[in-house]
């Protein structure tokens, strides 16, 4: 996958992509990315990328022209893929969106700043406005590198397991089940003899069982687009009247 950032600090992103998995992933051409700094794409004198609100207001808008010019300097013909905006108006950013994401051979991400972007420039060159949150950043490059963690990681190759993407919070529709390694006892704290029985079967149940009582207990809401199997809904069923007793 080829990832293209179009932002007016592309120093901000450098540190996150050159460490760790990220990293290796980059250098064994497994992802590209690619960040282009819009300032040299502005006809103005002194390269500006924002001016004044029309209309009047605080802070500066960024100029349609610069990013317009970016963007189609960078997706021409060739280029298949979404061309995103990081905006806090945008449609949220989450495992299913990343999964759609990371089926792409390409991706823009444009990082917006200050007020935010002339509207002009989202209506030409841009496809969709996606957000990571509702609150407000400074600029969209945090967003950005985001995105690019949470796609690049269910690619391929990029994780040293391709189960390990499969098997967290999200993918599954349910939070992550506890994890445990060695030392057997931390603290007093033992781990669970059953993942020390070399059960597979009975592993698997117990981490299915988690899941949903983790699931229950912070985010019962994502539990209604869950399927769950009869071993699941008596498991279920037990879990929700010992909660009830304990109250």
């Amino acid at each position: 996958m080829k990832i293209k950032v179009l932002t007016i600090f592309p120093e901000m992103l450098k540190p996150m992509l050159e460490t760790s998995i990220l990293k290796r992933a980059i250098e064994q051409g497994i992802i590209e990315v690619e960040l282009i700094d819009i300032r040299p794409y502005s006809t103005l004198k002194h390269k500006n990328t924002d001016d004044y609100p029309f209309g009047g207001g605080p802070g500066m808008v960024m100029l349609a022209q610069p990013i317009v010019d970016a963007v189609e300097a960078n997706t021409g013909e060739e280029f298949h893929g979404k061309r995103l905006y990081l905006s806090p108006r945008g449609r949220t950013f989450d495992q299913k969106m990343a999964e759609e994401l990371s089926k792409d051979d390409e991706l823009l991400l444009l990082c917006g700043h200050y007020e935010g972007v002339d509207q002009r420039a989202i209506d030409l060159v841009i496809d969709e406005e996606v957000s990571i949150g509702d609150f407000v950043l400074t600029g969209g490059e945090l967003g950005a590198l985001v995105i690019i963690d949470a796609v690049s990681r269910l690619i391929p190759g990029v994780l040293g397991s391709d189960e390990s993407s499969e098997d967290e919070s999200f993918s599954s529709g349910l939070l992550e089940y506890p994890q445990y390694t060695r030392p057997r006892k931390f603290r007093g704290l033992a781990v669970p003899d059953v993942l020390l029985s070399g059960d597979h079967a009975k592993i698997n149940r117990w981490r299915r069982d988690r899941a949903i009582e983790i699931t229950y207990q912070r985010r019962p809401e994502m539990l209604k687009n869950v399927e769950f199997d009869k071993k699941d809904k008596a498991f279920f069923k037990s879990l929700k009247e010992s909660m009830a007793e304990d109250k």
